[in-house]
Formats: C-alpha cells, structure tokens, sequence
C-alpha cells in the first residue's frame, strides 16, 4: 500500500486505530524523535479543470513531525493543530518503512478501515442527494 493511501486511511479512519498501531511500535521499539510536532505552512496546489493546468490556491496550515524507528525515519504531517496526530502518524510511517514485524497485518486493517470509511461516505452522499432538487421535474406553469 502506497504511503499516501495509508495516510489518507489513518487521517480520515479511526483515531483508535492510529493510537493501537503507533502504540505497539512504541512499546517495542526505541522512538527517536528528529523533530518534535511544530506547526508550518504549505502550499496548496490544485489542478484548474478546463485547462488542465496547476495552480497554487492557497497556504494550508500543517502540523508535522519526524521521528527514526529502527534507522529508519517517518514522517506525519496533517493539516490544523494535531500534533499528537502527527507524532502517531510518524511513527506508523517509520514503522512500516522500516518493515518491521508487526507491520506485516497493518494493510488488512488499513483495507478493512477503508472499508468503514467508504460506507460512511456513501450514507453520507445519500443523505444529501435525497434533499437535491431536480428541476427537470418540476412543473412550471
């Protein structure tokens, strides 16, 4: 699984699973932290449709951090003021760069997390939908 997919799980999923898995790296293995949880800002690019082109939108507040598990760095970095997030999200990204042990059941709970999150999102687009007025519908006299 992709960096930015698993990323994307552990963000929008549940922050149980993020503290289960940073949880037991922690209690196994030495945390280094090469930089604590500190606040930047990055640019936000986004692709203009009917041009195909990029263009920057905006800055986005971030919180991120660096930590070394094994020799091995990860990174987390997660928009707003999360910065236990982007602790947890290093680690878990350290971890799984550095294919350790424990690592090797993550992706069923990742794929299964994804799961969940997808079906809320599916709810949640038809709730919406049953509200959205179809004018081709409606009779005007």
């Amino acid at each position: 699984m992709k960096r930015r997919r698993r990323t994307e799980i552990l963000i929008n999923g549940s922050r149980t699973l993020v503290e289960q898995l940073a949880q037991t790296i922690a209690d196994n293995y030495r945390v280094k932290v090469i930089q604590e949880p500190e606040h930047g800002l990055v640019m936000m690019k986004v692709r203009e449709t009917s041009k195909k082109s990029l263009f920057y939108l905006g800055e986005a507040f971030v919180t991120e951090c660096k930590v070394q598990v094994e020799g091995v760095v990860g990174m987390g970095i997660v928009i707003g003021d999360q910065q236990d997030l982007a602790y947890k999200l290093a680690i878990i990204d350290a971890a799984i760069e550095a294919q350790l042990a424990e690592t090797d059941e993550w992706s069923k709970l990742l794929e299964s997390e994804e799961e969940k999150i997808l079906k809320a999102r599916k709810l949640e687009d038809q709730s919406i939908l049953k509200t959205k007025v179809q004018f081709e519908t409606m009779d005007v006299s």
